[in-house]
């Protein structure tokens, strides 16, 4: 193994997200630039984001005029003037098509809702695990426009975004085969005229108790309309069929409309053989096949008839019917549908239009497809009927095998410095995919980012354990770049018990690594700690020095998030060590940068100078624009604190001219605050004014709220210099504000410590203690240089001869 932990910059999670489209131009921070009052309070959300996401409504909708007619009533009754969402819920048993009604109903009434249709199956029936609602609002939300970088960790937070985000917005929201309300409740959007179609084979009477939800229970076809469903479909194909011969097929159908368009379509392309012949075949057939289900008319109709179908498929379409049931997720692409069958794209393509003709498999996108969940349960039972043990761990093999190198190719373009490297080669029957660029790959994890989960944990179950593992470690990458938390935490979580079954240590301190990744981004730092001190632990055991050194690092990384800076520095001092003692000269490079980090945190500037300088030659020499980038703004901060401004110019400059290169935004944004600072310094402030405003603006729009408040607080010290008080009083308040919610009290504290200067200028005295007074309570156990020296200087200010004799309670 080698590069394979992820080097993280700084305490404050140094992420390389890609935002495509930005301008690092000279003339973001000209001071001509700004004009009048600057406005940097957070807008309201102005999302161009339209989703439409409704899948199609299927042919031959049959009827169901008394249904259509209840949802016309409650569709017209109050969604534009009642304060909350409505709410309906469509129950009925299984094959009864409550999703064929929803979808049908929906499309017709799609133009009422302006803002858009979300759409999410559920899973609340399949054979794997449901949907989760955190899972679902993590997607819904990234749907709706929010950056992934934005999007909350917990589901409450989570829950609230979309809440505010849909609050205004006039939306159809589509949750088909829930399990239980409890899926369902986090997924209401705000009150806002919004209409909530859920299906379920439950009553979910929480819904309509709590929620006041219609509840449209749906039964079988009467005989009739199911009679006028096999005629709509067979009548192009045989005309002469006789009434009371297509009212035995409905009855042998119970009524169930899933049933119903599998046989129509078997005996519309039998034009030839009479219907009263396939009927016999029917009845024939029906016994040969076990129950799925209790033994009650619905599901003997609908055994019967998806063993009638099966049949009579061509031997290689029933194989590929049969290894679908193995596939880990819900939902397919056609690659990994080849990759099942051990076959040509080409060649299952056509067997699947075969399927899809059959209606025994859906396509609901571009070389995208599902099984109901009934039909799944089916392939699966055939699939342990027909196929031998070994047929079916060789079709899980390669199943598993193509999602773990595909990743590994995603992972090769996302994140070409941050990988791990995957020791295994490609299995020759195995084609993964190949990706050219970044939207591509991004596309590709984004569709199949649910199946990713699942083939972890399927691989796990099946005791694919080394494939488990890896897959994880593959995720790693991935998911860091994505903010994926509950995705990657399970993975990683997977991916612990994997490596310890197969007894790999390696894989366990992989995993314990990838877990404590997740846990340090998503700010559950003391979980992060045990999982990097695990990891760490392992590799000591296992003689594994690189290891330890990457598993060093992280917790230095985390003593800089804490503010424990002599316990930092001395971490990436030791992992810097053994960097240089394996002769890696990229990670040599990167701990000093970290260490640069520490060192400018600590006030020891000259040092920093020296170890940056050493790492930019390296990073230079490898072509690492990011490394590079983020140390030159380090060495911009060590400078200026030096009083070299022009020199400090001239590094953050350097920087800014990399981020225009990459045309990367996060980058930008980040580098431009320090490009105020040295404004300020240089005795620029309305240049540092326009610099903030862009910084703020970017963090903004990709959701990095602490950075973000970083600007919005420079911002401040830019209009105090010049002379716009109130501003900087209202952006200073700002930025306060989102680093409580944080609960980032070093920077709480200094953004306290300038809104009190502010305030006090404005002849805010009582004001100025009151921060004053917090910003010490922040400033509680932080023992390092400049939490000392701004502590002594705000005692100072409230010690002050100006202040009345009363003083502040602290």
């Amino acid at each position: 193994m080698d590069d394979s932990g992820s080097p993280v910059w700084g305490g404050d999670s140094w992420n390389s997200n890609r935002v495509e489209g930005s301008t690092v131009a000279g003339e973001v921070v000209q001071a001509r630039d700004v004009h009048g009052g600057i406005h940097f309070h957070r807008p309201a959300a102005d999302f161009s984001v339209t989703p439409r996401q409704l899948p199609g409504a299927g042919r031959h909708f049959v009827n169901r005029s008394g249904e259509m007619g209840r949802l016309n009533g409650i569709g017209a009754s109050g969604s534009e003037t009642l304060a909350t969402a409505v709410v309906v819920v469509v129950t009925g048993t299984a094959g009864v098509g409550k999703t064929s009604l929803v979808l049908h109903w929906a499309h017709g009434v799609r133009q009422r809702f302006p803002a858009g249709a979300l759409y999410v199956n559920l899973r609340g029936h399949d054979a794997g695990l449901p949907v989760g609602p955190e899972q679902v609002l993590d997607r819904f939300l990234r749907d709706l426009g929010v950056p992934s970088t934005a999007v909350p960790v917990h589901l409450e937070d989570r829950e609230s975004l979309y809440r505010s985000i849909t609050a205004d917005r006039r939306m159809l929201v589509v949750l088909d085969n829930a399990a239980t309300a409890a899926q369902v409740r986090p997924l209401l959007p705000g009150p806002a005229g919004s209409l909530v179609l859920v299906t379920s084979r439950n009553s979910l009477p929480g819904l309509v108790v709590r929620e006041g939800a219609h509840r449209l229970e749906l039964g079988r076809f009467p005989e009739a309309d199911a009679v006028r469903l096999l005629r709509a479909v067979t009548v192009t194909h045989r005309s002469d069929d006789r009434p009371d011969e297509l009212t035995e097929l409905a009855r042998l159908c119970a009524g169930l409309p899933l049933a119903l368009r599998i046989a129509a379509e078997r005996v519309a392309g039998r034009p030839r053989m009479l219907l009263r012949e396939l009927i016999a075949d029917l009845k024939d057939g029906s016994a040969l096949w076990d129950i799925l289900t209790a033994e009650d008319e619905e599901a003997d109709a609908m055994q019967s008839v998806f063993a009638w179908s099966y049949r009579v498929l061509p031997e290689a379409v029933a194989r590929l019917f049969r290894l679908i049931g193995l596939h880990p997720g819900g939902e397919f692409g056609l690659p990994a549908a080849a990759a099942l069958a051990g076959s040509t794209v080409p060649e299952v393509r056509r067997q699947l239009d075969v399927l899809v003709g059959a209606h025994l498999v859906e396509q609901h996108g571009p070389a995208r497809y599902q099984l109901h969940d009934l039909l799944r349960a089916y392939a699966v039972a055939q699939v342990r009927q027909t196929e031998s043990v070994q047929a079916r761990d060789d079709a899980r093999r390669r199943v598993l095998a193509w999602y773990l190198h595909t990743a590994d190719n995603v992972q090769s373009v996302i994140a070409p410095f941050d990988r791990y490297t995957l020791d295994v080669p490609v299995p020759q029957d195995v084609v993964p995919l190949d990706f050219d660029d970044y939207q591509s790959a991004f596309e590709w994890y984004r569709v199949e980012s649910g199946n990713l989960v699942a083939a972890t944990r399927v691989a796990a179950e099946s005791g694919c354990h080394d494939t488990a593992w890896r897959l994880a470690a593959v995720l790693r990458a991935v998911y860091m770049h994505q903010n994926a938390f509950e995705d990657w935490i399970s993975t990683a979580r997977i991916g612990i018990g994997s490596a310890a079954s197969a007894g790999s240590r390696e894989g366990e301190a992989e995993a314990y690594e990838s877990l404590g990744k997740a846990y340090f981004q998503s700010r559950r730092l003391d979980e992060a700690e045990e999982c990097h001190r695990a990891a760490l632990a392992v590799r000591r055991e296992v003689g594994h020095r690189f290891g330890e050194a990457v598993s060093v690092n992280a917790l230095g990384l985390l003593g800089l998030r804490r503010r424990r800076l002599d316990e930092a520095r001395s971490c990436f001092v030791a992992a810097e060590a053994i960097f240089r003692d394996l002769g890696d000269r990229r990670w040599t490079a990167l701990l000093q940068g970290n260490l640069g980090e520490a060192l400018c945190e600590l006030g020891r500037f000259q040092q920093a100078v020296q170890v940056l300088g050493e790492a930019l030659s390296v990073f230079r020499d490898l072509g690492d624009s990011g490394a590079e980038g983020n140390a030159l703004f380090f060495l911009s901060w060590a400078q200026r604190d030096l009083g070299l401004v022009e020199e400090a110019q001239a590094s953050i400059g350097a920087a800014l001219a990399i981020a225009a290169r990459e045309r990367n935004s996060v980058w930008e944004a980040h580098w431009l605050v320090e490009s105020a600072n040295v404004e300020r310094a240089a005795g620029r402030p309305e240049n540092a004014l326009s610099a903030c405003r862009r910084a703020a603006s970017v963090q903004r729009e990709i959701g990095d709220r602490s950075r973000e408040a970083t600007a919005l607080d420079r911002a401040g010290e830019a209009c105090r210099d010049l002379g716009r008080i109130d501003e900087a009083v209202s952006l200073h308040g700002e930025a306060a504000g989102i680093h409580r919610d944080l609960d980032d009290r070093w920077q709480l504290a200094g953004a306290l410590d300038n809104l009190a200067l502010a305030s006090r200028l404005t002849g805010a005295t009582d004001e100025a203690r009151r921060r004053w007074a917090e910003a010490l309570r922040a400033l509680s156990g932080f023992d390092d240089p400049q939490a000392a020296a701004l502590e002594r200087r705000i005692k100072q200010e409230l010690t002050s001869p100006q202040w009345d004799s009363q003083g502040p309670s602290l």
